[in-house]
């Protein structure tokens, strides 16, 4: 008798009708309503000059926005915030609440008082002194509004108009153009990297401020992308250049260095080179310095500067030092690394030391992503700088009279989750390495211009962060900037998220995720499981290790009824680069072994878990990850919320696939080496429920990715759901709400088998 009632005990729950409460349940974990509740998170900070940094201060009774000094560590207001809410209320026309600023908001000093206040999407000119007035910044100048990239001593600003390169005087807003001759498909400092354009120009600033070094970007015979928004009456058709796998014409530039004051343009004596990076598939890879070019790197006296080359295939790296006067290049050395190279994570991590010589060059020859000192008049490395396990993921300063440098690292100290970042100073020529941020936690690096002093903000998952600012020499604790208080958030209701790890398909890599549960958890119910995927390359599903209050709507799907988990398989980075490169030319992969592999073990361990019912949802590579799981494990994964999926790399922009896929290659039978990750010739294996969605215009992955398996699908006669959002590019804007609300309908009815209420409306805040 106790066996038969322990038995029921375990049995899914009948089915339910789902109320609005129950979903006003789950609301109440997204972002917009947990991150106002934890009071003093201060994770990042912006450096105004070497010693002073603002940042933003948050409690309940509002925001505060603050200056510190890095000298003594005093703190000060940063404007007189009632002043400026209501300057530029006037200005916008739109009330400011001088204690709940937009997430938008941002500013930086002019001079003599005056701010430039960025709200939304408009720039203003304030003057706070007097009553304090605001102004439209594009009006106030009487220029153009193009976004660009500031010079080194703030002056001056390049950006693009009509294919060439011109450059706005900040104080005055006259403006000059530097390049004449550039043409429609053939311009200078072009954004487009076919997944990503727009009108920032690429360049990359002499320290001087006196040059630019740039490109003309040739795209004239590479091919189109296309989309189409739907209106009443003609359609919106917006056509751009868009290259795909095995094109023969790709993005090529021709590198230029431009002097600002006579308008000379010098060009650089070397074959036009790939559009790509040595950290990710477009030239501007700095997440710091978005329109900078990233592998151009100009000598402190801005005489020279060298530049790396990528070949089409990543396994090729050419590294080049010009004459900024001459054009003169001299190629320096060349670097072969297999499947393909990367410099860092996040960041451009090679660097330029002309008064010696010497380059420092990052490379994976050890499985791990070390640092290399190389000589340039032999191009022969010298030493390596780092070593051992572990890998250097961004490079933050370089002292070139000391020898030292600084960096984030990952996996370096034994014991600690080898996902946390830390921070680390290492001597060039002896390899000395001191460990700057001791703490058994992720950490969050913002360094002073001067490389002096550093801002840390360090937490976990599942503690909330201390900001501190600290010395470079040491890491010694100068001034305590914040301590996190999550007493209003706990006060209403939230749990945190469990980590866990698993072992991967091979049953001996330890794998690290999260676990999110219903804040109503019942040991004894069977809860239905659904699996959030991201499966890189470039990152993973669990998104950091810093405290979040939220991950998405992760912790508001548990909420329904549901046990969700997020976990980095093989194939995603930070970890070796034999993890990384587990399934490189196989990227149907998906490191969905692993997915099943984790989610079967975590069965085992929680008998709560009812792993007959397995749902699995992702967005862009997780959108075909996905449909690929379905394909896959039909017999394993039920239920599928695929968004916006590149469904097929073959349509989607040529680097990406190029570097994780491989070159395209045809087989005389016609078929090809993409065939293993393309979703549409697995699509007749579908068993479960699939909602594929896809914005109409999105210019990222085109919406024929998904439009490939619907015809697949149909073809199979396969039954299937879709969901196409109209005006939405590769995210969904206003009708994200709208999408998760069905996403979570979708779960509900087809995965825990209960009823959702109908047209439930996600409150905007």
């Amino acid at each position: 008798m106790l066996l038969a009632l322990g038995a029921a005990c375990s049995l899914p729950a009948a089915a339910r009708q789902m109320t609005a409460a129950d979903y006003a349940q789950a609301v109440r974990f997204l972002a917009r309503n947990t991150d106002p509740l934890v009071d003093h998170d201060v994770q990042r900070v912006t450096w105004i000059d070497a010693t002073h940094f603002w940042y933003r201060d948050h409690d309940a009774s509002g925001d505060r926005f603050l200056v510190m000094d890095a000298a003594n560590g005093k703190v000060s207001p940063a404007f007189d915030e009632a002043k400026l809410a209501g300057a530029l209320g006037k200005a916008s026309g739109k009330p400011v609440d001088a204690r709940a600023w937009p997430s938008s908001f941002d500013f930086k000093v002019v001079r003599d008082g005056k701010l430039d206040v960025t709200l939304g999407m408009t720039t203003y000119r304030c003057d706070l002194a007097g009553v304090g007035s605001c102004a439209d910044l594009a009006k106030f100048l009487k220029t153009g509004s193009e976004p660009g990239a500031l010079s080194p001593d703030g002056k001056s600003l390049a950006f693009t108009r009509d294919w060439n390169l011109w450059v706005r005087d900040v104080a005055t807003g006259k403006e000059t153009q530097l390049t004449t001759d550039g043409v429609k498909d053939y311009g200078y400092a072009t954004q487009n990297a076919g997944w990503v354009h727009g009108a920032g120009a690429i360049v990359r600033w002499s320290p001087d401020s006196k040059k630019i070094a740039t490109y003309r970007q040739d795209q004239r015979e590479v091919g189109e992308m296309v989309t189409v928004d739907t209106r009443v009456g003609h359609p919106r058709l917006d056509v751009w250049k868009y290259p795909l796998p095995g094109d023969g014409h790709v993005f090529m530039i021709e590198p230029v260095v431009v002097d600002v004051a006579t308008k000379q343009l010098v060009r650089l004596k070397m074959v036009p080179q790939q559009r790509l990076s040595t950290l990710c598939d477009q030239l501007a890879c700095d997440q710091a310095k978005p329109y900078q070019w990233s592998d151009a790197k100009w000598a402190p006296d801005s005489k020279t500067l060298a530049l790396v080359s990528t070949s089409r295939d990543r396994q090729r790296e050419t590294f080049d030092v010009a004459d900024a006067t001459t054009g003169v290049v001299r190629s320096a050395f060349e670097f072969a690394y297999k499947p393909y190279y990367e410099s860092g994570h996040g960041r451009v991590n090679w660097q330029y030391l002309p008064d010696t010589h010497e380059a420092i060059w990052p490379s994976e020859q050890n499985d791990w992503n070390n640092l290399y000192l190389y000589d340039l008049e032999t191009g022969k490395p010298l030493r390596p700088i780092t070593t051992g396990d572990g890998n250097v993921t961004e490079v933050l300063h370089v002292d070139r009279v000391t020898r030292t440098l600084w960096f984030v690292g990952v996996g370096r100290t034994p014991g600690v989750n080898p996902y946390y970042r830390q921070f680390w100073k290492v001597n060039i020529d002896s390899g000395k390495t001191t460990l700057l941020t001791p703490e058994n936690a992720d950490h969050t690096i913002t360094m002073s211009p001067d490389g002096k002093t550093f801002v840390d903000s360090y937490s976990t998952p599942i503690t909330p962060p201390v900001t501190v600012l600290r010395a470079a020499s040491d890491g010694h604790v100068i001034a305590t900037i914040a301590r996190a208080d999550i007493g209003r958030l706990q006060a209403a209701g939230w749990v945190p998220p469990v980590p866990f790890t698993v072992k991967a398909r091979d049953g001996k890599t330890t794998l690290y995720g999260m676990m999110f549960k219903p804040t109503s958890f019942d040991a004894s119910k069977k809860y239905p499981i659904i699996d959030y995927i991201y499966p890189g390359p470039q990152t993973g599903s669990v998104r950091g290790r810093s405290f979040l209050a939220a991950r998405g709507d992760n912790q508001a799907l548990a909420e329904l009824g549901f046990i969700v988990v997020a976990i980095d398989g093989m194939g995603t980075p930070w970890r070796s680069a034999g993890f990384h490169h587990t399934w490189y030319g196989d990227m149907g992969d998906n490191t969905l072994p692993d997915q099943v592999a984790g989610i079967k073990e975590l069965a085992q361990r929680y008998p709560w878990i009812d792993v007959s019912r397995v749902g699995i949802w992702g967005h862009s590579g997780g959108g075909n990850a996905t449909a690929d799981a379905l394909f896959r494990y039909p017999d394993f994964f039920k239920v599928g919320w695929a968004e916006s999926g590149n469904h097929d790399n073959r349509n989607y922009e040529n680097d990406w696939g190029e570097k994780f896929q491989g070159l395209l290659v045809t087989h005389q039978d016609g078929s090809t080496n993409y065939d293993n990750q393309a979703n549409q010739l697995l699509a007749k294996n579908l068993k479960g429920h699939l909602m594929l969605v896809h914005g109409e215009i999105d210019d990222n992955v085109p919406v024929g990715n998904t439009y490939l398996v619907v015809d697949a699908l149909m073809k199979a006669n396969r039954d299937f759901d879709m969901l196409i959002v109209p005006h939405a590019r590769h995210s969904y804007g206003p009708d994200s709400d709208y999408v998760m609300r069905r996403r979570w309908d979708y779960f509900v009815k087809y995965l825990a088998g209960d009823t959702p209420p109908r047209g439930f409306e996600i409150p905007k805040s």
